[in-house]
């Protein structure tokens, strides 16, 4: 006999009793329904069981009228025809939500500024629950390791669809890694995660619900790519297969009739030429080419699915083939459209969130902005909550520099050390961060785990100018002609170029490290540019100086290699050491030769990924690069401070974030798809 609370009143049920309906529990009431294996969420067969009840399932009523704008979608089934035969159950947080509404995105451009929105639609395999330990499940329903970290099994969801209604199966997972990551037309170098002790896994499929990743070394931070992270192992075999020349023999031939030149610039011109998810779709730009494709957007799995586009900005629908329910039945995700708008300049971006023009936003909002947007609150009808980062922004020089002069003055640890101690942290903290930061040192792995010695954080952090005075003064760094600037050893100029974009920072904050390089002699250059601009000269190796928000959790560690390996970060990141990478991509053939101590961190990073978690191996090599990267100083850390984020009071079922972070892919553990608009 099972007893179960409806709307406060008892309901006892005989043994095989089954209610028509489900009971809508909440985080905030669960009804007397058992909590399931993870977090906020249940299988189909675990809740119905848990309620003893068979769930009837409900569609947002405005559904098909979204569906007709979805360019290639036909004619909707119903909606249990839709989902999965397994759909995942969601269990709001506070209430079941209503559908409709438009959430207002607003992003810097293009490619800046955009992933918090790209968050709230994100899926892929697995994701870490909101406290931010647990790993569940997602667009797959389990996975498993056997006992070496050697090989993952994974297994879907039956009846699994794309947003085109097509099937979703093993096949798409297998074509994203064999036909698309280690296709080297579409990407020229494996990247790290895709990789297993530096060698390509072997994917096999089973059957159509089974993908089994095998690795020629242990490498369980995998789970962690797959959590928590933009990259989708997944993508549609069968509409981007048709111009994959492997898959078929005509793919050439159906691109030509579209106007490309081979299949491949098809895929290009819908999947990318990278791994990052959320770069501009093309058949929206080049309209003129989309009559002879199968549509101006490839499906997804995500919870909505691009419309259009252009340079302003891009719309999104809700996806009618979407793999989650609420414990109502309704199919998520409540909201119906999504809009993101393209605004480059700081101050406009700060008006529109004041006027109340924006649904949420995090990232480029930064802590200065703060009492701006609590000082118009009430009237723009939000709330700002400011919770606890886990990156901060970090400075670095640039030690493989095409001027040879720079290049010795930077790679010079003498001067790295008397950067790092020249700059103010404690100002920094008070007039950027309203002293609610803490200065540290940049230690690669944050936050530091109990079994690194936590000494590495304040590693020359103490502000000492005289210090810094000695330092350069000892490296040859003197004012020669006396103009009261110092000088290069061979008498020219020593000017630092320093660019940098408000997407990663205050301008405040690299404001007042430059007049405290300037207070010890040192000429400073400061200019702000997007992001974009920032990101080509850094990538050409243009600049003397580097910054941007870096760091990332032990687990970020154990799935990517980036901060350990030259140039210590992707192209959306800050880096160092140009030359250095070309080194090491070339086997050593061209670019410069980085020193012993990177070549250390190569190995260590590899041993920590192929360790089990907590063994020795993992131990002794996380100390070892924490120790290298803090005390070689390639990157100076600054201030870790707490980040605000921005909602507006009519986005339900909303909770304070635990931490406001790229690395647990910030909304992705709270659940959007279940978010809801009351207006």
């Amino acid at each position: 006999m099972k007893r179960i609370l409806l709307s406060g009143v008892a309901l006892v049920l005989l043994p095989g009793a089954v209610l028509a309906n489900c009971p809508n529990i909440t985080v905030a009431d669960m009804q007397g329904v058992s909590a399931g294996a993870y977090p906020n969420q249940l299988e189909l067969s675990e809740f119905q069981s848990a309620a003893s009840c068979e769930m009837n399932y409900s569609e947002n009523p405005s559904i098909a009228a979204l569906n007709s704008q979805i360019d290639g979608n036909g004619k909707l089934a119903s909606v249990a025809d839709r989902l999965p035969e397994e759909p995942l159950v969601i269990i709001p947080y506070a209430s079941i939500g209503q559908y409709g509404g438009t959430f207002n995105a607003l992003s810097n451009a293009t490619e800046a500024g955009t992933s918090d929105f790209l968050s709230t639609r994100h899926q892929t395999m697995f994701r870490y629950s909101d406290d931010l330990q647990t790993v569940v499940p997602n667009v797959a329903k389990s996975w498993a390791w056997n006992d070496d970290f050697t090989q993952l099994t994974i297994t879907l969801r039956k009846g699994h669809k794309w947003s085109d209604g097509s099937a979703f199966t093993s096949a798409d997972v297998a074509f994203w890694y064999n036909n698309l990551m280690m296709d080297t037309n579409i990407i020229e170098n494996a990247k790290d995660y895709t990789l297993a002790g530096g060698e390509p896994m072997v994917v096999t499929t089973p059957d159509a619900q089974t993908v089994v990743f095998d690795l020629a070394a242990p490498k369980p931070g995998l789970i962690e790519t797959f959590s928590a992270s933009f990259i989708q192992p997944f993508q549609p075999r069968a509409f981007l297969g048709q111009f994959h020349p492997d898959i078929n023999a005509g793919a050439d031939a159906l691109a030509q009739a579209a106007g490309f030149e081979s299949g491949y610039d098809v895929i290009r011109a819908y999947f990318g030429s990278s791994d990052w998810t959320d770069t501009p779709t093309m058949m929206f730009i080049k309209p003129n080419e989309v009559d002879n494709l199968p549509a101006n957007t490839m499906p997804t799995l995500e919870s909505h699915i691009i419309i259009a586009e252009d340079a302003e900005g891009r719309h999104m629908v809700a996806n009618p083939y979407f793999h989650q329910v609420d414990t109502a039945g309704n199919q998520l995700p409540y909201i119906n459209e999504q809009d993101e708008r393209y605004v480059p300049d700081t101050e406009v971006r700060i008006l529109k969130l004041i006027n109340g023009e924006v649904t949420y936003k995090a990232q480029s909002v930064s802590l200065d902005n703060l009492p701006i947007l609590l000082d118009n609150a009430d009237a723009g009808n939000y709330s700002v909550d400011v919770n606890p980062g886990i990156t901060m922004p970090v400075i670095s020089f640039n030690v493989t520099s095409e001027d040879l002069a720079k290049r010795e003055i930077f790679g010079d640890l003498r001067f790295r050390t008397a950067m790092s101690i020249a700059m103010n942290r404690d100002e920094i903290n008070e007039v950027v961060y309203f002293g609610l930061g803490e200065p540290e040192q940049f230690t690669g792995i944050t936050p530091l785990p109990e079994f690194i010695d936590a000494k590495w954080k304040s590693h020359e952090t103490g502000f000492d100018q005289d210090r810094a005075n000695a330092l350069l003064d000892e490296i040859g760094l003197v004012d020669a002609d006396g103009d009261g600037d110092r000088d290069l050893p061979n008498g020219d100029p020593f000017v630092l170029n320093i660019q940098f974009s408000t997407q990663a920072h205050s301008a405040q904050l690299m404001e007042i490290a430059a007049q405290n390089w300037v207070d010890v002699g040192v000429a400073s250059v400061v200019k702000e540019v997007t992001s974009d601009e920032f990101r080509s000269a850094q990538s050409a190796n243009q600049l003397d100086v580097t910054s941007w928000g870096q760091g990332g959790t032990l687990g970020v560690s154990m799935g990517s290699n980036q901060w350990y390996v030259p140039p210590f970060g992707t192209y959306f990141d800050t880096r160092t050491g140009m030359l250095w990478a070309e080194w090491v991509d070339s086997d050593g053939a061209n670019g410069v030769e980085p020193p012993e101590y990177v070549k250390g961190m190569m190995v260590d990073i590899n041993i920590l990924q192929s360790s089990a978690p907590g063994s020795d191996g993992q131990i002794g090599a996380g100390q070892r690069l924490v120790e290298a990267m803090a005390s070689n100083l390639l990157f100076l850390g600054t201030v870790k401070a707490s980040e605000p984020v921005y909602r507006s009071n009519d986005l339900q079922n909303i909770v304070q974030f635990k931490t406001t972070s790229y690395d647990f892919y910030r909304t992705y553990p709270y659940n959007p798809s279940q978010w809801w608009l009351s207006e």
